[in-house]
């Protein structure tokens, strides 16, 4: 294999976003030359996608062998190996294995790293790629009480997945999944937490390999893989050691203050009955003065965009939240070079009713967008932001209830200037509408609700809903008569 080549498109990435900008362009320039580098030895790839309305997309994630993408697309290279180094103006990439990419285009998807509590205590796991999900499965299933800290969608789903191990979960907001709903739409959630867990020996829909010890590692960086799927906890056995499902304790509004090792524990001054929590490997002390002994922590505490191998030496413009900000055509500060994914950040100005949200959905999107514009370029045509980006559309599951958040959900931006109506069946569904000016801007939908599409138009189209009021909610109305 030559170190030094020549190449039209170089994608950087084995997540949703690149690999969905790498298919794209391959199928797009069959004559040409793609290279995907990926970090780890398995690649991120769509099945079962389905658009269920305008917006609104369902899809499986499947980790596969780059093989299987080689296969499918003859001009596209997958190379495992990190990048070492970026040098934008000259447009040479390095990756650590020594090879050299002069590229005419570059799209960077290189997604994003967990915020870990700490970086160097070995009670402290982050569950970010397939690996990390393995390590934690590992070591839960001789654990009796865990820590969780955090409350987006990894604690959420980690919490109610687990059983047989005492979870206490600690969260800095007052209700729980603030990132994704309100309080009333988790105070309808929260009795599934105590609630018998149905049985669910599904078969998994994503199909798993194992790799061997230096899996998802690549060189001397340790890099993690990409990020795991929506469905990442099917076919694992999420269990501790005791034989009754334990239950999960939630501390709200706190963080964590320190976390100790056995014997820094023993040797501190804190003025605690220590014999009374008794022994464990590790103790985690909340800032509203609790503590907590636990075989170890999880660390859910959101991501961070993984843009360091690309800014030494180059001029990209960073946004507030260290993502690569990328113009309406996904294009970075520095020419030809491109961004999708978690590691970038919109830097256009967004449709009224979306906003970036570090998700699934978005990152297959921006990854096939980022292609079409990469593609529009070369070809010197003119090409329009994608429609995906006129409203905020979400399908997801919490709780083994059915989630969708339409537009401004959680009222993102609007200050006081707007009204909730909220329907809620016990058990059944949470929906909730957000309007403003009598139009419909957001929407909660949880459970098998059959709205989203109706809702959907409502908030596309802005139809004044001024006269039907609290009638909007009627659950002896047939909305969908009103408005098809």
């Amino acid at each position: 294999m030559a170190s030094d080549k020549q190449v039209t498109f170089v994608i950087v990435g084995g997540g949703i976003a690149g690999v969905t900008c790498a298919e794209q362009i391959a199928s797009q320039f069959a004559s040409d030359e793609v290279c995907l580098l990926t970090a780890s030895p398995l690649v991120k790839t769509v099945t079962n996608f389905k658009q269920v309305s305008k917006t609104l997309e369902e899809f499986d994630i499947e980790e596969q062998p780059s093989s299987v993408l080689e296969e499918k697309y003859p001009n596209l290279k997958v190379i495992q190996s990190a990048v070492n180094l970026l040098r934008a103006e000259e447009h040479l990439l390095q990756a650590e294995n020594g090879q050299t990419f002069h590229y005419k285009k570059l799209c960077i998807c290189s997604g994003a790293r967990p915020k870990l509590l700490s970086l160097d205590n070995p009670h402290v796991l982050g569950i970010r790629d397939t690996d990390s999900a393995q390590e934690f499965q590992k070591r839960l299933s001789k654990a009796k009480r865990i820590v969780v800290i955090g409350n987006g969608g990894i604690a959420l789903e980690l919490v109610y997945e687990v059983e047989g191990c005492e979870v206490i979960w600690a969260i800095k907001d007052k209700a729980i999944g603030n990132t994704f709903f309100d309080a009333g739409a988790a105070q309808f959630l929260i009795p599934s937490l105590e609630a018998e867990k149905k049985d669910r020996s599904l078969p998994c829909k994503r199909a798993r390999y194992t790799t061997d010890k230096t899996g998802g590692q690549s060189g001397a960086t340790g890099e993690l893989g990409s990020a795991l799927g929506p469905d990442w906890h099917q076919g694992i056995e999420l269990r501790g050691t005791e034989q009754n499902s334990s239950g999960v304790h939630i501390e709200y509004e706190c963080e964590v203050s320190q976390i100790y090792t056995q014997q820094e524990f023993l040797r501190s001054q804190l003025d605690t009955e220590k014999s009374e929590l008794g022994l464990w490997p590790a103790y985690v002390q909340l800032t509203n003065g609790t503590i907590y002994g636990c075989d170890f922590v999880v660390s859910a505490t959101g991501v961070v965009p993984n843009t360091d191998p690309f800014l030494s030496g180059n001029h990209f413009e960073l946004a507030g939240d260290r993502g690569l900000r990328v113009d309406d055509h996904m294009r970075t500060s520095e020419q030809d070079v491109y961004a999708a994914g978690d590691v970038c950040t919109a830097g256009w100005e967004p449709s009224a009713l979306w906003q970036q949200m570090r998700l699934w959905t978005q990152a297959r999107q921006m990854g096939w967008y980022a292609a079409r514009c990469m593609a529009a370029d070369v070809l010197e045509e003119p090409i329009e932001l994608d429609f995906c980006f006129e409203l905020f559309s979400h399908i997801t599951k919490f709780f083994n209830y059915k989630v969708v958040l339409l537009g401004k959900f959680n009222a993102q931006g609007l200050g006081q200037d707007h009204e909730l109506l909220v329907r809620c069946t016990k058990g059944q569904e949470y929906v909730k509408v957000v309007l403003t000016g009598g139009r419909m801007v957001g929407a909660v939908l949880i459970g098998e609700t059959d709205l989203e599409e109706t809702f959907e138009n409502l908030i596309l189209n802005q139809m004044d809903l001024s006269r039907y009021g609290e009638e909007l909610l009627n659950p002896n109305i047939d909305i969908e008569d009103y408005f098809d």
